[in-house]
């Protein structure tokens, strides 16, 4: 089944924006948050995850232990494009991998242990090839929205949205044992999955893995992604926005573009442009009206090159940093 066709009502897309809030919250809490019964709640994840629409990712922050957040830039020929693409999006150590501006370049997000490009071994690993054409890597420095943040048109109430929203973090330093690297692999897989899964995974007992997931959640180690395709929701037309704007503004204008509702990441990097960003439009006429009316008018901004998404081959996915060595 085409996720694209896939209609969202209205409950589906409060069970969207309830599970962007917190990815392991219950099914009672969210029918309590939406104003349906529990098991209603059940069968619309139920119904959306056996048709491919979403799915609940855990998720690594290597910033919490002090990892560097990358996106890869690669310039390419068209008939290399597609495989490249593929290759990566295999990988547990990327996410949001697309291809761009008409097949020529794809993008992706990683993270390393350092904020040295010259230590980032993904680098070094990428096809040595005449087909790749170019390679650029972009520190991101500071962000204003991230994807896992974004969720389209709110669908929740500021007092639906409170009695799903998880704990802070607090400013403990985050630490990964021995054991969490089979926990995290499970996670990746399901965000949803059950406590009596996930100790089948890793070996430990239910309330082993409870008191794991609260702790590394508490430190902002462990965090719980929505990922849907933008077009389940209604937008049809992604691109991304490479600027560069004056660097007395920047962190002005990159908190303007935060509040605008199509965008779902606006962060600062190093490169040749100094601020990144993806913006989610209804239609190619949508995105024409959001570059010459609300970016238009951020007049800081020197220079802009715009990159439509023409297939993603992979969005939030897994992201594990390998506590052990990767082949391949």
């Amino acid at each position: 089944m085409e996720t694209d066709a896939v209609t969202l009502d209205e409950v589906d897309r409060g069970l969207v924006h309830a599970l962007q809030i917190d990815g392991r919250a219950s099914f009672r809490t969210i029918g309590q948050a939406l104003g349906v019964s529990e098991n209603t709640a059940a069968r619309r994840y139920r119904r959306l995850r056996t048709t491919g629409v979403l799915r609940v990712i855990g998720t690594f922050n290597g910033a919490r232990l002090g990892y560097s957040a990358w996106t890869i830039r690669l310039r390419c020929t068209p008939d290399a494009a597609g495989a490249i693409a593929t290759a990566l999006a295999k990988r547990t150590d990327t996410s949001f991998v697309h291809l761009l501006s008409g097949g020529t370049e794809i993008s992706f997000s990683t993270q390393t242990r350092s904020n040295d490009e010259n230590d980032a071994s993904l680098l070094h690993q990428l096809p040595r090839t005449a087909r790749v054409t170019a390679v650029s890597a972009h520190l991101l420095l500071d962000h204003y929205v991230l994807p896992h943040h974004w969720t389209g048109p709110a669908s929740l109430t500021p007092e639906q949205a409170a009695l799903l929203t998880p704990p802070p973090s607090d400013d403990s330093p985050g630490e990964l044992g021995d054991g969490d690297h089979n926990l995290l692999t499970a996670l990746a897989r399901d965000g949803r999955a059950s406590h009596a899964e996930l100790a089948a995974a890793t070996g430990w007992s239910d309330s082993t893995v409870r008191r794991r997931i609260a702790a590394l959640r508490r430190t902002g180690v462990l965090s719980f992604l929505v990922d849907i395709p933008s077009a389940a929701l209604g937008f049809h037309t992604e691109a991304r926005l490479w600027m560069t704007v004056q660097p007395s503004q920047l962190t002005t204008v990159g908190a303007a573009m935060a509040k605008h509702p199509e965008a779902s990441l606006v962060a600062m990097t190093t490169g040749p442009t100094n601020l990144l960003a993806t913006v989610n439009c209804r239609d190619t006429q949508d995105l024409s009206r959001y570059l010459t009316e609300r970016i238009a008018s951020l007049d800081a901004i020197r220079t802009m090159e715009t990159a439509p998404v023409i297939r993603t081959f992979k969005r939030a996915g897994t992201l594990l940093l390998p506590l052990r060595p990767q082949s391949g």
